[in-house]
């Protein structure tokens, strides 16, 4: 039983029993049956009780009585506005409204509202400092409907907020917006500019996830990374309950704004009142291949610091269970490749041996994901018990650790994969599966005309306007500097390979910034190809930032030669 003195759900301003009796002053003042929720209907409009509640929090109850007829002479006069349509186009506002706040049948006046999408419908409200009243068909006649709806979007904007980042159970980050007027949850319809302002950042083209639980709050979580897989049931447990204790419950499903539109990820069954999330396709694909992003640590929320003694720890654990549990090969490979990276944060030339045999380790973990894969045999060597092997990004950073430890066996070994084993395992953009195609026909001698024919297909696919899963500053900056840095390559000209060697060495500074995450440190796809060049006897400069020295000019192969793959 919900204790009187405790907060009403609906008004959380009041107790539950002043909230009673502030519902029972306002039903007799409009000669109405007393009401629960935090609205009412009389003479064909709506009231919205929030303000009311707050103010009457701070006032003593004997002048409550007061307050309600100030409130509702003030919503009168606002919503005649004089019969003004200058004021109506002044002070109207976009808001979002659950299907049951307004009545069905446009002959109770409401005929113009619009649907936005499962569960939310799109009203016009009239703003007041103390009242928010939705209009009346009538009022958008009076003003005229295309007028009142531009006016309502502009109205929008100015609507007051404040913002923060919750994270539930350390995962992924969302942002929290909320505030006293009842239209911060209406600004999931211009999501775009709202993810600007509290983040700084553009939307991404995958979009973002979206909950407006109250008409005072809403909260997203920008699709950027493999963090999404999280966030979509962080931002349920936190819609349901903020729907349930928060002041005008508005709807407690998760949403999906992609491309000017809202899903619903949500389902709901009407017979046991359960919600249950089920993504539309097109998400769930954008989810995996954003999760296999995540796992090779490009693209994390919250990068690790890259600590060596936690990340050895990480990957012994995984790599000590590969025997009883070979489908964890994907996670163990990613682990001790992300502790190769991280040996250069305290070891950025590559001195130690620590070093070396971190990128060995990682080298042949990777390749074995395909062990048993090459020229279509399928001995079982390189898949899980549950039959999933290396993705092709997966292959990528295997293919580049040959390069960077000159283990040219393995370089082979890998080539002869077949690109439809990679195809299918996760989902990702052409041009990864066509950058493939070229270095695997680059390296096992096809013709010259095959191979540059291929690499324009590359080129062409990884334009900007092209893919689809993978984030456009992440094709731009980092996936398609090696591919920049192969053309010169091919063509053997130096000073240009050079001058694209500074280029995407800028690029991958200036995607990670001052990210911590292991993969900042080093550019792998630019090391590996300015390793194919140096052995070339191109002129490379070996002091060049995120290119461990001694990784890229061999001395370690001479060093302690037991210890490559395959000596060159």
């Amino acid at each position: 039983m919900t204790r009187l003195d405790a907060p009403d759900p609906h008004l959380p301003p009041l107790t539950g029993a002043q909230a009673d009796r502030l519902r029972a002053l306002v039903a007799d003042h409009l000669h109405v049956p007393v009401f629960p929720g935090d609205t009412v209907e009389a003479d064909g409009r709506r009231h919205l009780l929030a303000h009311l509640a707050r103010r009457c929090r701070r006032a003593p109850e004997d002048t409550w009585p007061g307050l309600v007829e100030e409130f509702f002479a003030a919503s009168a006069a606002a919503a005649q506005g004089g019969d003004s349509a200058e004021e109506l186009l002044t002070r109207a506002c976009l808001s979002l409204v659950a299907p049951d706040a307004v009545p069905a049948d446009g002959d109770d006046g409401f005929a113009y509202l619009r649907d936005v999408a499962e569960g939310l419908r799109l009203a016009l409200a009239l703003d007041g400092p103390d009242s928010a009243t939705l209009l009346t068909d009538q009022d958008v006649a009076r003003a005229g409907a295309d007028a009142l709806w531009a006016a309502g979007q502009r109205n929008l904007v100015r609507a007051p907020l404040r913002s923060e980042e919750v994270r539930l159970d350390g995962h992924a980050v969302l942002y929290s917006v909320y505030g006293d007027s009842p239209f911060v949850s209406t600004k999931a319809l211009v999501l775009p500019e709202l993810v600007a302002e509290v983040t700084g950042r553009r939307m991404p083209d995958a979009g973002a996830l979206v909950a407006v639980p109250t008409r005072h709050l809403l909260a997203f979580h920008p699709i950027v990374d493999g963090g999404v897989a999280d966030a979509v049931n962080d931002l349920a447990t936190y819609a349901f309950k903020a729907h349930e204790e928060g002041p005008g419950p508005l709807s407690p499903r998760v949403y999906w704004w992609h491309e000017g539109r809202l899903t619903s990820l949500t389902t709901v069954d009407r017979a046991t009142g359960t919600l249950s999330l089920r993504p539309p396709e097109a998400l769930l694909d954008i989810m995996q291949a954003l999760r296999g992003l995540d796992r090779a640590g490009r693209l994390a929320s919250a990068p690790a610091g890259g600590d060596l003694d936690e990340l050895a720890r990480t990957g012994a654990a995984l790599t000590a269970r590969l025997d009883t549990d070979p489908g964890g090969r994907d996670d163990a490979f990613a682990a001790v490749l992300a502790l190769a990276h991280a040996h250069a944060a305290t070891d950025p030339d590559a001195d130690r041996v620590e070093t070396w045999d971190a990128w060995v380790a990682a080298q042949r973990l990777g390749t074995d994901l395909f062990a048993g894969t090459e020229n279509g045999a399928e001995t079982g060597a390189g898949t899980g018990v549950d039959g999933r092997q290396g993705d092709a990004r997966a292959w990528l950073d295997a293919y580049y650790l040959t390069l960077v430890t000159r283990a040219r066996e393995r370089t082979t070994q890998l080539c002869r994969v077949p690109l439809d084993d990679l195809r299918g395992v996760a989902p990702v953009d052409d041009y990864v599966l066509h950058w493939i195609d070229v270095l695997q026909s680059h390296w096992l001698g096809h013709p010259m005309d095959d191979v540059v024919h291929k690499l324009v297909t590359t080129i062409e696919t990884s334009h900007p306007d092209v893919p689809t899963l993978a984030p456009k500053e992440l094709v731009n900056r980092v996936e398609y500097q090696p591919v920049a840095l192969f053309h010169r390559m091919l063509t053997q000209d130096h000073d240009a390979f050079g001058e694209a060697l500074t280029t995407a060495l800028a690029q991958h500074g200036s995607y990670w910034g001052a990210a911590t995450a292991p993969r900042a440190r080093v550019a792998l796809g630019p090391l590996a190809l300015a390793c194919l060049a140096y052995d070339m006897e191109f002129p490379v400069a070996t002091d060049a930032p995120h290119l461990p020295k001694h990784l890229l000019d061999r001395q370690w192969l001479e060093k302690v030669p037991a210890q490559g793959a395959d000596r060159a």
